[in-house]
């Protein structure tokens, strides 16, 4: 689905500094995250994965941004956000095993860093480490959910009273 060639990219010594990236890894689970990944040169439209698709891949942002969204039932597209340069997209759908919840597809062209599921699953299997960050990373996210949960709550009882 994703075209380009496969350059072996190192995160830890990149000029961006992905917010999301893991840190205080060991040597070793550095060296380990760093063999697994590919990075890749994509257009602007590139569907990186869709909603409702079986997940095969982490897919990190090096560059450029990503529309995230997902379809209602009467076929219209609602965007949730825009992701950045150094966030990991499809990461609870990768651990889970679980279908992806959303649509990521890219705004402008992007530079991206594609790790297969089966190598990040064994990495976190590898580095307890690294899996408590990803533990880490995902209950953020569930906070954040629950942060626009509750604001679209709030926002609608609101109208509702006016």
């Amino acid at each position: 689905m994703i075209n380009g060639s496969d350059i072996p990219v190192n995160f830890f010594t990149c000029d961006v500094a992905p917010p999301r990236l893991f840190t205080h890894l060991s040597l070793e689970a550095s060296r380990d995250f760093a063999a697994i990944q590919t990075v890749q040169e994509v257009p602007r439209g590139t569907v990186l994965f869709s909603e409702g698709q079986a997940p095969t891949a982490i897919v990190m942002l090096q560059s450029g941004s990503a529309r995230l969204s997902v379809c209602s039932s009467r076929g219209e597209r609602l965007i949730l956000r825009i992701a950045k340069p150094g966030e990991l997209l499809g990461l609870s759908a990768n651990v889970s095993g679980k279908a992806h919840e959303v649509t990521a597809e890219t705004t402008i062209p992007s530079q991206i860093v594609f790790i297969k599921r089966k190598d990040f699953l064994r990495f976190l299997k590898e580095h307890s480490d690294a899996c408590m960050q990803v533990v880490q990373m995902l209950s953020n996210d569930v906070h954040a959910a629950y942060d626009r949960v509750r604001a679209i709550g709030m926002a609608r009882a609101r109208h509702v009273r006016n």
